[in-house]
């Protein structure tokens, strides 16, 4: 059904777990050597159960997904609780890579396609919805574009994102700021609005245009699908992309 033809998946695709969820098989998979932090999970998904079926565009967890708590996670399955929910199930090191433990996490479905609470999902800024603000050529920025002119107030960029489950949730701004007061190097914000209600405001301490770092606030997420708007606040401060996990 599948081979490994990807880069990350080393020589050997293992441990399928097949599921039919909202009309399309989608098929688990772990891949690489679950020996260190390059043993991951991913899926593809199809229309018929014998295919033929389409990866995902990147693994659905990883020890970078997981921002290294969990290390090298695989070995997958997915199960269905009296609740009627879906969690996935997986083996990975702890942190420390000193021992492999069994994790549980909740699993939801954006379309068709899988969730896992706790492992990021990237949500790049210039496929987000803008209002007043620009799409660039941005050096350094993942796929090479980022979001700027975020400089009015009407400004913002709106992002849409799914939520395996409620409760809180990290996000991750990944922000370029070169804002200056009086020739100083100043630190910059946006406002932060979860499903229409303010939620305070994002800080960027200044790291120079073009030189992308991270920050990342506690949000609350309720079960599906949210919008996570930044607008303008002080100073200013230009998007590359937010996480969520």
């Amino acid at each position: 059904m599948i081979r490994q033809d990807q880069a990350w998946e080393g020589d050997v695709i293992e441990a399928p777990t097949l599921v039919k969820r909202d009309g399309r098989y989608v098929l688990f998979y772990s891949a690489a050597s679950y020996g260190g932090d390059g043993y991951k999970s991913s899926y593809a998904v199809s229309d018929s159960l014998t295919g033929p079926y389409t990866k995902a565009a990147a693994p659905l967890m990883s020890t970078g997904t997981f921002d290294g708590t969990v290390r090298g996670p695989g070995g997958q399955d997915v199960v269905t609780g009296p609740d009627g929910r879906d969690r996935i199930v997986f083996h990975g090191w702890d942190a420390a890579t000193t021992k492999r433990m069994l994790y549980v996490a909740d699993l939801g479905w954006a379309n068709g396609c899988p969730v896992v609470r706790g492992s990021k999902v990237i949500h790049q800024a210039e496929r987000a919805a803008l209002n007043n603000a620009v799409v660039r050529d941005a050096a350094g920025a993942w796929d090479g574009r980022a979001v700027g002119k975020i400089d009015h107030a009407d400004s913002h960029v709106e992002f849409t994102v799914f939520a395996a489950s409620a409760g809180p949730h990290t996000l991750t701004v990944r922000y370029g700021n070169g804002s200056l007061s009086g020739g100083a190097p100043v630190a910059a914000s946006h406002t932060l609005t979860v499903n229409g209600s303010a939620h305070g405001a994002v800080t960027y301490p200044h790291t120079g245009w073009d030189n992308w770092r991270h920050t990342a606030v506690e949000v609350g997420l309720r079960d599906g699908w949210n919008t996570i708007r930044l607008g303008k606040g002080e100073h200013y401060a230009e998007l590359d992309a937010v996480e969520v996990g």
